[in-house]
């Protein structure tokens, strides 16, 4: 009898994979230069450069430092860090955060892993943290996708996420240059940013945030209970109070706004995955928006 993991991987590769299958293999073009096997040409040295690929016969020549440069080796190491805390759970039923997150996960392992790329995940949530080994084969997804299902629904209330601790650990567990995608709704404390920019400097680094209306939105339905997902708080409001409504769209904007600002200082793209959305068309959008920043 099919477990959940595969039932669930076996729909989104009908329904998804499918319909992506072709359009991430080659997407992804890496900042850092070439360091395979496939020369490609020379080029004058410069700062920062590696000299063990200088060419000394060119340089002789020359009387100028030159470097041999080769084609990025197209297999990657990708880490997909995953942010299993208790702000994930929000959302409908069947259709919350968490459930995009498994989702994505399961997507973008079979098609990562079907191009030859070895694929790991770092499950996290503030005091716990379970590492898949990087892995290519279907049975690999599915073993990410069983470690997804044991951790749905366990994320524990009291503390925010450490932000700065998930991307710290996703940094020693990354030794060698690898594409890290971290998926989280970036709901939490720590200095994030500096974290961040440590673990770009060495990788590449994509971001996807999951986003829920919950997060964005306030319903207008008189006094109702708020509770803090990450702390478990509970506060009772006036949600058509049209001072607090106000003042919650600013702290929305402001959120937002600092979250866009990080991102950017860091040099990471940040993709916007709204939990109503068609998983198929965000990854295109995601894409070809790689594609635009491509050089």
């Amino acid at each position: 009898m099919a477990t959940a993991p595969e039932k669930l991987l076996l729909r989104l590769e009908w329904k998804v994979v499918r319909r992506l299958d072709g359009r991430l293999q080659g997407a992804h073009r890496t900042a850092h230069r070439g360091s395979g096997i496939d020369f490609t040409g020379l080029r004058p040295y410069g700062d920062g450069d590696d000299a063990r690929h200088i060419d000394w016969n060119v340089t002789a020549r020359l009387d100028e430092p030159h470097l041999r440069v080769f084609t990025e080796d197209r297999e990657l190491t990708v880490w997909l860090v995953l942010d299993r805390s208790a702000s994930m759970l929000a959302g409908r039923p069947g259709r919350g955060k968490h459930d995009v997150l498994a989702e994505l996960a399961l997507v973008l392992a079979r098609l990562f892993g079907r191009g030859g790329n070895r694929v790991g995940a770092l499950l996290f949530d503030t005091g716990m943290l379970r590492v898949v080994p990087p892995g290519t084969s279907r049975r690999h997804a599915l073993r990410i996708g069983a470690e997804l299902e044991r951790t749905a629904g366990t994320a524990r209330g009291g503390s925010t996420t450490d932000l700065a601790e998930m991307l710290d650990a996703a940094g020693r567990l990354a030794r060698r240059r690898a594409l890290v995608v971290v998926l989280s709704d970036f709901i939490g404390d720590g200095d994030w940013e500096r974290s961040l920019q440590r673990l770009a400097r060495r990788h590449e680094v994509v971001a996807l945030r999951v986003v829920d209306t919950a997060d964005d939105v306030l319903p207008e339905a008189g006094l109702i209970v708020v509770e803090d997902a990450e702390t478990g708080e509970q506060l009772v409001v006036d949600s058509a109070d049209p001072l607090l409504r106000v003042r919650f769209r600013e702290a929305v904007d402001a959120r937002d706004a600092r979250l866009a600002a990080g991102m950017r200082r860091a040099g990471v793209p940040v993709h916007r995955v709204d939990t109503d959305r068609d998983l198929a068309e965000a990854l295109v959008e995601v894409v070809a928006r790689t594609r635009d920043r491509s050089p």
